[in-house]
């Protein structure tokens, strides 16, 4: 695996952004980008199973590795969702996505380190710009 990094500037403070990112209403608007009806199952607490699922319950099932609010969530692939079922035994299986948030004068830069393998690389690269996007409409709107 291969690290893959993306980050965007938002006019918004880190507090702001980060219930963005994780807010139960929220965090589907900008997941969308990954697959319609994209929704997180997990109380986000350090150490807590996670879901993302799609609109089918099918996905990825993770566990939060380490939760800093409002600056740092990092999150371990786990496995596979198909049909329902977990599959711990998955190409993913300890890879992680970081989140950073760094706040100066009212503003966030927020940055996402994840591990990717060749095949997904070019998938990664042309969706999280859209979610990135997503993320800093919803955090500068009023």
């Amino acid at each position: 695996m291969e690290k893959v990094k993306f980050n965007i500037n938002i006019n918004a403070p880190a507090e702001k952004v980060w219930a963005i990112l994780w807010g139960q209403d929220t965090y589907p608007l900008w997941a969308a980008a990954f697959a319609e009806g994209s929704k997180a199952i997990t109380d986000w607490q350090k150490g807590s199973k996670a879901w993302f699922v799609d609109q089918n319950n099918e996905g990825m099932v993770s566990r939060i590795a380490d939760n800093i609010p409002n600056e740092f969530l990092s999150i371990e692939h786990l496995g596979m969702i198909k049909d329902g079922v977990e599959d711990l035994n998955h190409v993913w299986n300890g890879a992680k996505e970081n989140y950073n948030l760094e706040e100066k004068d009212g503003q966030t830069q927020l940055y996402i380190t994840m591990d990717s393998n060749a095949e997904m690389k070019a998938y990664f690269e042309n969706i999280w710009p859209i979610a990135l996007e997503k993320i800093k409409t919803l955090a500068e709107r009023d």
